[in-house]
């Protein structure tokens, strides 16, 4: 990659967006500032690629411009060769499974039995927590209609059952629909995550759809709505009871509003969250999988450093999570993410080297998922501008994130 190159990329940034759309609503700087609200100061340096943005400060001023975030994240990150955009390949066709819900489709062939349907949910489900989004791509829309299709034909015990296969496969959609930038198909993904949940006998589901779409706020840049949501959900689940899959909702909950509330820069709060959290996850002792929520120790820890992330303290960022020691079983897709958060941390701290590094390993853990963040791929912009040197790992980190051939 040439200096010509990198300097391309690091053009491409959320700050330059920023810039164009204030500029498009005929907006001064001062201006945009006093209805994010926040410092003039702190809109010039991030519209000169002084300093990065975050995503509370993407989400708010994406509210205060009245436009997508992803207008000013860029994504979807296309491709520029059928090889490196083959992940967004996989997009029409997980639209098209998403329009099928009250009426079944059309299929030549008979839908697979339940049995193998839920080894093919199994499977995604791996795909989804390693990031492996080219193949969940091609898995769920096949996946997706045959579980419709056996909800239209089947009765009793069946259906339920179908209906249960049938959430886990909308979750994975939003959930992929959601971090390669596609918002609108990630809305319609989490209100049919709702409507199955509600046909299933499991009293919790609800509200683990309801939890999963305060996620709707978060991409809206509407966090304080996001927050009355978790609270809602959070009062409905408050009960005597302590079985594992009760306290793993009830503490996930607890690690949303705690981003959340950083995210409005309510530190307080976002750490009373995380009190809490901790403190179901003592109770359940060990990483959970229920509900594919994996909480625990482990993920409270890793909400630890996202937090203080979140409310720009990189040095508590940094002392949380520089020593924590993440077990190989745990999902790649949720490591990587620790990395990237770390990276931010230690970017802002000035430590380049440490940047790149953390970069680098949450890649190795989740190519996919970290090539394609908005974060990370703001972190190497900066890298990128701040060496006055270009490390050939940083070179090819760049070139990657600029074309990904899975």
């Amino acid at each position: 990659m040439g200096e010509r190159e990198t300097a391309g990329f690091a053009d491409d940034t959320i700050g330059r967006r920023i810039a164009y759309a204030r500029k498009l609503r005929g907006l001064t700087q001062q201006q945009l500032a006093d209805r994010v609200p926040c410092s003039k100061s702190l809109i010039s340096q991030v519209e000169g690629g002084h300093k990065p943005a975050t995503r509370s400060l993407t989400g708010a001023v994406a509210r205060a411009l009245h436009v997508e975030v992803t207008e000013l994240t860029g994504q979807p990150y296309r491709g520029r060769t059928a090889a490196t955009d083959r992940i967004h390949a996989t997009i029409p066709d997980i639209r098209e499974a998403l329009v099928y819900w009250d009426v079944t489709p059309g299929r030549d062939v008979p839908p697979r039995p339940l049995d193998e349907l839920r080894r093919e949910v199994d499977r995604c489900t791996r795909l989804r927590q390693g990031a492996r989004y080219v193949e969940l791509g091609t898995a769920l829309p096949s996946l997706i209609k045959e579980l419709i299709t056996h909800v239209h034909t089947m009765g009793g015990e069946d259906r339920s059952t179908a209906f249960h296969l049938l959430t886990t496969a909308y979750s994975a959609a939003d959930s992929m629909a959601y971090k390669l930038g596609y918002l609108d198909l990630f809305h319609i993904a989490v209100e049919r995550l709702a409507w199955a949940a509600g046909h299933t006998d499991d009293p919790l589901l609800p509200h683990v759809a309801r939890m999963r779409r305060s996620m709707a706020f978060v991409a809206s840049g509407a966090y304080d709505g996001g927050l009355r949501l978790l609270d809602d959900v959070r009062a409905a689940l408050e009960s005597d009871r302590s079985d594992s899959p009760t306290l793993s909702v009830r503490g996930t909950v607890h690690l949303r509003a705690a981003v959340l509330a950083a995210q409005t820069n309510r530190a307080t709060l976002a750490w009373d969250h995380m009190s809490a959290a901790h403190e179901l996850a003592t109770r359940v002792r060990v990483d959970t999988k229920d509900y594919d929520l994996l909480f625990g120790p482990t993920n409270a820890a890793i909400h630890d450093v996202a937090v203080a992330v979140e409310l720009g303290d990189a040095d508590e960022a940094i002392r949380r999570g520089a020593g924590l020691r993440l077990p190989a079983s745990l999902a790649a897709e949720r490591s990587s993410h620790h990395y990237i958060d770390l990276s931010r941390a230690w970017l802002w701290a000035g430590r380049w080297d440490q940047a790149l590094q953390s970069l680098l390993t949450a890649e190795r853990l989740a190519a996919q998922r970290t090539r394609y963040h908005p974060m990370a791929r703001e972190t190497v912009t900066r890298l990128l501008d701040v060496r006055r040197r270009l490390s050939p790992q940083l070179r090819l980190l760049a070139r990657r994130m600029g074309g990904f051939a899975a």
